[in-house]
């Protein structure tokens, strides 16, 4: 995977997320992303600074900083 489309799917994941925090189930499902390129992408943006991890009861809550 390049670092385009690495980006590219970061956007996709901000998108989802400016409707408000998602855990990492449904941002998948709604990102319609595979695991790595969900993960990659949530990398990219963390690494930016511009997303915020809350550990929930069963999975991982998404949200922009």
């Amino acid at each position: 995977m390049n670092i385009t489309k690495i980006g590219e799917n970061a956007g996709l994941v901000w998108a989802a997320l400016e409707n408000g925090a998602l855990a990492l189930k449904a941002l998948k499902k709604a990102t319609k992303l595979k695991n790595e390129e969900l993960y990659l992408a949530l990398g990219w943006l963390a690494r930016e600074g511009k997303l915020n991890f809350t550990e929930g009861e069963a999975d991982t809550i998404v949200a922009l900083a």
